[in-house]
């Protein structure tokens, strides 16, 4: 059972990435503020859901919660500042869109930067844990997985539309094929024998 509230504050804030691992796409965060009578049996860690049942519960989440926010921060900007950063800064702006102002944040992992002077805890496995949290990783996975599913079509030999950008056996093998896209991490290992692709 998924816990509510980790503050004494009504307006907590649960906040999630996904894509981090990813070869391609983007890294993609989402905020989530919930009601405090919110209750659904089926949310959980996105990662221990069907995508059958995370596309069910997106419109849910986004119709129940008091607020959310969702960011994708793009291949040149993770390049640029690296995954880390670049992951922290997607809970941030997503963070920035919320139409409510939190009181607390919540952090799935174990690290994060201040924001705005709210008090913030990180939770390592939070998305196991909170409900906010786990309504945040469902958002963030599922917004990634339409915005890669739209870019697929432009890319279709590396089916992005099954293994996301992650760095599946068939990714690598596509990309030691055809070479790297503007949609590629290049301060990535985007294959074992780096040395070998020319960027």
């Amino acid at each position: 059972m998924l816990l509510k509230n980790h503050s004494k504050y009504p307006l907590e804030c649960g906040t999630d990435e996904a894509g981090r691992g990813c070869l391609a796409g983007p890294v993609t965060a989402a905020a989530v503020i919930l009601p405090k009578e919110f209750e659904n049996s089926i949310l959980n860690d996105s990662k221990q859901l069907s995508e059958k049942k995370r596309d069910i519960l997106k419109p849910i989440i986004e119709a129940d919660a008091l607020a959310f926010g969702v960011a994708h921060i793009f291949q040149e900007e993770i390049d640029r500042i690296n995954i880390l950063n670049a992951s922290i800064l997607a809970m941030h702006k997503s963070i920035d869109q919320l139409s409510k102002k939190p009181q607390f944040i919540i952090v799935d992992g174990n690290k994060f930067k201040p924001y705005n002077n709210i008090p913030f805890e990180t939770i390592v496995k939070g998305d196991g844990k909170y409900l906010s949290i786990a309504a945040a990783s469902v958002l963030a996975k599922t917004h990634r997985d339409t915005y890669m599913n739209s870019i697929h079509e432009e890319y279709p030999m590396y089916n992005w539309k099954q293994n996301k950008g992650y760095p599946t056996k068939e990714h690598r093998a596509a990309i030691k094929k055809y070479g790297i896209t503007k949609y590629h991490r290049k301060s990535f290992r985007l294959l074992p024998e780096q040395l070998v692709l020319n960027i």
